[in-house]
């Protein structure tokens, strides 16, 4: 049974930082390209930055100008989102989804599987 499991979020106050982490089980990370995608209140879901199963990675705007950094973790299976320098508008449910040997030129709707979400609060 594939699950990704999110977690590291929580209330952070504005210019604080959290570690998000995404943990698989039930496959191999290092075989998919991996998103992070978060969905503010009232609002739609968006890409905020992604790894290919080779190492490549994309940044979308929601990343905000290097204040978000993607990385993986291949012997723990475990991709991380770091998040500095928070903001009020970065509050969100953020998600971890992954699709089997992908490029970076992906949608959403193109994703295999879906984690259940971390929420992040950041207070002003």
């Amino acid at each position: 049974q594939v699950q990704l499991v999110e977690s590291g979020g929580g209330l952070v106050q504005a210019g604080g930082s959290l570690r998000l982490s995404c943990a698989a089980s039930g496959l191999t990370l290092s075989s998919y390209t991996v998103g992070w995608i978060r969905q503010a209140p009232g609002k739609e879901r968006e890409f905020v930055a992604a790894i290919t199963w080779n190492g490549s990675i994309r940044y979308y705007p929601a990343s905000g100008k290097g204040r978000f950094t993607i990385s993986r973790d291949v012997a723990k299976n475990t991709v991380y989102l770091q998040m500095n320098s928070l903001k009020p508008e970065d509050t969100a449910v953020y998600y971890c989804a992954a699709k089997y040997y992908s490029g970076l030129s992906l949608g959403l709707r193109d994703l295999d599987y879906w984690g259940q979400g971390t929420a992040v609060t950041v207070s002003s």
